[in-house]
């Protein structure tokens, strides 16, 4: 698998292409913004993208949904619990960013805890880790996680906004996240890439929150 990272919008927002090395067939995590910029890539490439996947549906993840699968014709994922929120323009906070009221087309299937997502050699599975919104999700493959806003080097998901809950963010992260290997590597939503290991080690907010246990 290839990985490809491209930063998108006003917020930042890493978009992964995912790029099986057989037929070029792809997956895109979190088209935030920017649809030109990443059908830009995929045209270059040659790649038929098969899947969307959101890891929640805030805007600077969802941005681009729509015109990716109109130019794709690729599905979009995204887990259960997010699936009202792309079309709520205040759950999706695009009442609040410069394209105000945005209101996303529904998912092509919905995701839960535990499915897996399969194209070609690429094989991710869900972890459900509510918090920083009820349906957030992360993505592991064995080898890396892409986690959204759940987790970042050195930090972790604002839960300030709406939907917002502390108390899962912590167990999300102490019982799906620090429970994986220390060398699997850590793609978030913004900022660099880290490893579990690292963030086992360094990040204040994570060793607060498990002191407190």
């Amino acid at each position: 698998m290839i990985i490809k990272k491209l930063i998108v919008g006003e917020l930042l927002v890493n978009c992964y292409i995912l790029i099986s090395k057989k037929n070029r067939k792809a997956i895109i995590i979190d088209p935030g913004d920017e649809a030109e910029k990443i059908l830009k890539v995929i045209n270059e490439e040659r790649l038929k993208v098969i899947y969307v996947i959101n890891t929640h549906a805030h805007i600077d993840h969802t941005g681009g949904n729509d015109i990716i699968r109109e130019e794709t014709g690729a599905s979009l994922l995204i887990h259960f619990l997010e699936n009202n929120s792309l079309r709520n323009p205040f759950l999706n906070l695009s009442i609040m960013m410069s394209n105000k009221g945005k209101k996303f087309l529904p998912p092509t299937r919905t995701l839960e805890d535990g499915d897996k997502i399969e194209v070609e050699e690429i094989l991710l599975r869900v972890l459900h880790t509510p918090g920083h919104t009820p349906g957030s999700i992360c993505l592991y493959n064995g080898k890396e996680v892409f986690t959204g806003d759940t987790l970042f080097a050195g930090s972790v998901g604002r839960v300030d906004l709406p939907m917002g809950n502390r108390e899962e963010l912590e167990l999300s992260i102490r019982k799906k996240l620090l429970t994986l290997p220390d060398e699997i590597k850590v793609y978030p939503g913004h900022g660099p890439e880290t490893t579990i290991g690292e963030e086992r080690r360094n990040n204040l907010f994570i060793n607060e929150f498990c002191a407190e246990k």
